[in-house]
């Protein structure tokens, strides 16, 4: 008689529902409890699903691409008594079959199966996983750049359709997701956006005199740092921004989680939250966005770092647009800010009573509300002193 365990997704995880991505272990293989043998794709990260015992891997049910909603079953286990070497009856085994190209060496079934779909041999491959492992979306990845490289023939692989006028690029988890997430914001708050705009200089010169002491500790002294510490300065003035709407009462938070949107390239953005901002130094705020976007980069942040955000930072002028609106609000958030290009720009400024032109580095910055939660003269007055405080940052 054997005692059998069921591998499940977790209950608790980032958004309804995850993606099976790949299987670390194959079936019969011996693992220990602890050692991870699938990884899930939600729209915000990718995690590993440990074994719950010791014992043997003995059933597949979910495959490379199917959905996992919270509780659902992965596979099943054969557990281990302590001391005793289980071993798994034949019968029990799922077994897949495996293709010639990677008969001789261990690959899990999700990546034996893409090599069977996309005539790629694993071996080929430098792996993105843990110790080198090749993983599928090293697989889908390689499948893209053959699919862009033109054949023998002269001719382009058949990525077109048929009338030589499109192509169909499959959606991500995390792509489908954001889009039903932003979908869901619109239709579920009216969001307006203000718009100012803030002058640089101040926080410039500041960090140009400590950005080398810092970078000797291993800190990078970002703009965006000032930007969070400016926020929460912000949010003395208009607590009412950091906030939830609800139908009885507006639920206002004394912690002020601030998540910082962090680019993916085409897969999509994530915003880790900074968590208890009111309480943090500059050179403390800069070092935590430091730490969570190089995480973030390489798929290593954990589930919890991306919940429990009470307001939103989108820096979308790192990638050159001067203005966006509205950025859409993270729901169930009262708003989002918005930083656009920083670039130099002529201004009027008053000095000793004369008005001057001068060349300032200057940036638009905006703020979408919630409607139901704010009004105009809130977002108008949080704004005033979020830019009050770039523009006065003391020496």
């Amino acid at each position: 008689m054997t005692n059998t365990i069921e591998i499940t997704a977790p209950i608790e995880q980032e958004g309804t529902k995850a993606v099976v991505r790949n299987w670390l272990k194959q079936i019969g293989d011996h693992v220990k409890e602890g050692d991870a043998l699938v990884e899930l794709e939600t729209d915000k990260v990718t995690q590993e699903i440990p074994a719950p015992c010791s014992g043997i891997l003995s059933e597949i049910v979910m495959e490379d691409g199917d959905d996992a909603t919270p509780g659902a079953i992965l596979g099943r286990m054969i557990a281990r008594a302590e001391g005793v070497v289980a071993e798994a009856p034949a019968a029990t085994l799922q077994t897949q079959p495996v293709s010639s190209a990677t008969a001789s060496a261990y690959y899990s079934p999700a990546v034996r199966s893409a090599a069977e779909e996309h005539g790629i041999d694993p071996a080929t491959l430098k792996g993105s996983g843990r110790d080198g492992r090749v993983t599928r979306a090293d697989m889908d990845q390689a499948f893209e750049v053959k699919k862009s490289q033109p054949a023998a023939t002269g001719h382009p692989f058949p990525a077109i359709s048929v009338d030589g006028k499109s192509r169909t690029i499959p959606h991500s988890a995390m792509r489908l997701a954001i889009a039903r997430h932003m979908a869901q914001s619109l239709a579920t708050a009216p969001q307006v956006t203000a718009v100012f705009e803030a002058d640089f200089t101040a926080i410039m010169r500041h960090r140009e005199s400590h950005k080398d002491r810092l970078r000797a500790e291993g800190v990078n002294l970002s703009y965006t740092a000032y930007v969070v510490a400016a926020s929460v300065a912000a949010m003395t003035v208009v607590p009412e921004v950091n906030s939830q709407w609800h139908d009885d009462g507006l639920e206002i938070f004394e912690d002020v989680n601030i998540g910082v949107g962090i680019a993916l390239g085409d897969k999509g953005l994530i915003a880790p939250i900074i968590r208890q901002a009111q309480g943090l130094p500059l050179e403390t705020i800069a070092a935590r966005l430091q730490d969570l976007t190089a995480r973030a980069r390489s798929s290593a942040l954990k589930g919890d770092e991306l919940k429990g955000g009470t307001f939103t930072i989108s820096n979308h002028g790192v990638s050159g647009s001067l203005l966006a609106s509205p950025i859409i609000i993270n729901q169930p958030q009262s708003a989002i800010l918005g930083i656009g290009k920083l670039e130099k720009r002529v201004v009027v400024r008053e000095i000793d009573g004369v008005d001057t032109i001068q060349i300032r580095p200057m940036a638009y910055v905006s703020l979408t509300i919630d409607h139901r939660s704010l009004d105009g003269h809130q977002t108008n007055a949080w704004l005033t002193e979020f830019v009050r405080v770039l523009q006065n940052w003391p020496q």
